[in-house]
């Protein structure tokens, strides 16, 4: 399968929310329809996700599509102004009139429909990260038989701002620069003798418990060898899956919200390919085929050298 329409897709919806980040926040009403966890929708969820949904419709016309964002709520929620504010976004970056039933049509691409092949898009994962100048991704991943089979995510504030591109391209993960043409692939090997440990967990406390990571560390005795990085977004996922990190942890939520597949669809793929191993905090596998919810409990993701000893100490902690 041929990826490279949908990097460039990523490209656009990415350039489009730069500059909403760095340019129109202040002027932007944060839409109020809840999203399980009350995060605001931005003229740019439903700017980058019209984007990827008219490169699906154009070059995977028979792919199912599991989304974030919907046609019906961006008439209903959105503004007449803010509306047009998305549209006319839209039309710079493809530099061609977009109307209402455009981006409507493309908002719904795919839904309702079973397919062999599902794309999962999350247009702005790490919304608050996103309004707050912080670190997001811009992500979609697909799906085979339920399983984590291929993403492209956009990290705008990688590395310090410098920003890249990763995608799995024949089962192997490849890093480009967010506007540039230079590839290479990457691979988890590169952590397996580090000179310090790397633990990375969401930023926002709503997220998770943010104290998590350490118990966990603790209970497996792998403080201090190990530090804990905070990072919005799916970034945590792409740090692992090309040897920047070593670990993410998540435990149950104690009753919070379903997680939603759209937050770890593109990151799993990511990892797996790279070689890493993601699974729910016990080590059961992690089920993406109940539609839109994912019912697992937790997170535990890792290059896979130290997974089962995070899993018995996770195990016991919740126990």
């Amino acid at each position: 399968m041929n990826i490279h329409p949908m990097i460039d897709a990523v490209r656009q919806a990415v350039r489009l929310c730069q500059d909403v980040q760095q340019n129109a926040l202040q002027n932007i009403s944060k839409y109020s329809e809840q999203k399980g966890s009350s995060e605001p929708v931005t003229v740019g969820d439903y700017g980058a996700q019209a984007i990827i949904g008219r490169a699906l419709k154009e070059h995977f016309s028979q792919d199912a599509v599991i989304a974030e964002e919907s046609g019906t709520q961006f008439v209903r929620v959105v503004g007449g102004e803010a509306r047009n504010d998305v549209l006319n976004r839209i039309s710079r970056v493809l530099d061609a009139p977009v109307s209402e039933a455009d981006a409507v049509e493309w908002l719904d691409f795919g839904k309702e429909r079973k397919a062999d092949r599902t794309w999962v898009i999350d247009p702005i994962d790490g919304t608050k990260g996103f309004l707050a100048g912080r670190h997001y991704a811009v992500c979609v991943g697909y799906l085979e038989d339920g399983v984590p089979m291929g993403a492209v995510m956009a990290c705008p504030h990688y590395n310090d701002g410098e920003g890249a591109i990763f995608y799995v391209e024949n089962g192997r993960v490849f890093q480009q620069p967010l506007f540039g043409t230079e590839v290479r692939e990457r691979t988890i090997s590169t952590r397996q003798n580090p000179s310090e440990w790397v633990a990375v967990q969401s930023f926002e406390d709503a997220n998770t418990g943010k104290k998590d990571a350490i118990r966990v560390l603790e209970e497996a005795h792998l403080l201090p060898q190990v530090r804990v990085r905070d990072v919005d977004s799916m970034e945590k996922y792409a740090l692992v899956a090309v040897g920047d990190a070593d670990m993410m942890i998540r435990l149950p939520r104690g009753g919070r919200s379903t997680h939603m597949i759209w937050d770890h669809v593109a990151g799993v793929a990511l990892v797996l390919a790279g070689g890493g191993i993601a699974t729910d905090y016990d080590g059961s596998p992690l089920d993406f085929t109940k539609g839109a919810g994912l019912p697992n409990e937790g997170m535990m993701v890792s290059s896979g050298i130290m997974h089962e000893q995070l899993v018995r100490a996770a195990r016991q902690l919740v126990k």
